[in-house]
């Protein structure tokens, strides 16, 4: 009973939150930001515990999994574009993964952040199941690197659309990778909202991103790290 309780609350406290944000359509309001809001609030309020609350949330996590496979339909739809535009594709990726990696290190240098949290904020861009992984196995905290994912995922997806227009991003190609490569899962459903090209590339930066960034993440940490 609990389970289905915590189901039914997450799901209406998020389609409450998409009506919202399809109403006043501003970045801030974004129902994945709006509806972790209020359901750490709740949790707070009430002072119910996380593993309480993964009774019936661990339902909603297990549809992560169909979810990712999905995207692979527009993906396939849109694979001759994909071909056509490899290259960019890749750059792109390669420039997300080196700032990315370069905010660490800048934050790292400011406020002289420990070693243990650098290896654990060094996959930040990369989507959670991954991020993990590669934050273990650098000797990182796997758990904290998947609040980190979630927070990168959700800064940009709520910061994207103001860099798109001040920065004049406006084919599917750039406005795909860039959301794709830096803010994962999180950001892929943000771009739901800006085509299926858009979503395909971002979809193909998301996948290539993770798969890179488990293979180079690593090395530079065992290097300079």
């Amino acid at each position: 009973m609990v389970a289905i309780i915590i189901c039914l609350f997450t799901v209406v406290v998020f389609f409450l939150m998409k009506k919202v944000y399809e109403r006043y359509y501003h970045p801030v309001l974004f129902p994945v930001f709006t509806s972790a809001i209020i359901i750490v609030g709740v949790l707070l309020l009430f002072d119910i515990p996380y593993k309480t609350y993964m009774i019936g949330g661990q339902w909603i996590d297990r549809l992560l999994g169909p979810a990712v496979v999905s995207l692979a339909l527009p993906l396939y739809r849109q694979r001759e574009l994909i071909k056509k535009n490899y290259k960019a594709i890749l750059t792109g990726i390669a420039v997300a993964m080196i700032a990315g990696i370069g905010s660490v290190l800048s934050l790292a240098g400011l406020f002289r952040i420990e070693s243990v949290y650098m290896r654990t904020l060094i996959p930040k861009s990369i989507t959670s199941p991954v991020a993990m992984q590669i934050s273990s196995a650098v000797g990182g905290n796997p758990t904290l690197a998947a609040v980190f994912v979630i927070i990168t995922g959700m800064i940009g997806a709520i910061l994207g659309p103001f860099l798109y227009k001040i920065c004049k991003i406006d084919t599917e190609i750039a406005r795909g990778v860039a959301m794709g490569s830096s803010a994962h899962g999180i950001g892929i459903g943000k771009l739901t909202e800006y085509g299926e090209q858009t979503l395909s590339m971002g979809s193909v930066s998301m996948t290539m991103t993770a798969v890179i960034g488990a293979i180079v993440l690593p090395i530079f940490v065992t290097i300079f790290l």
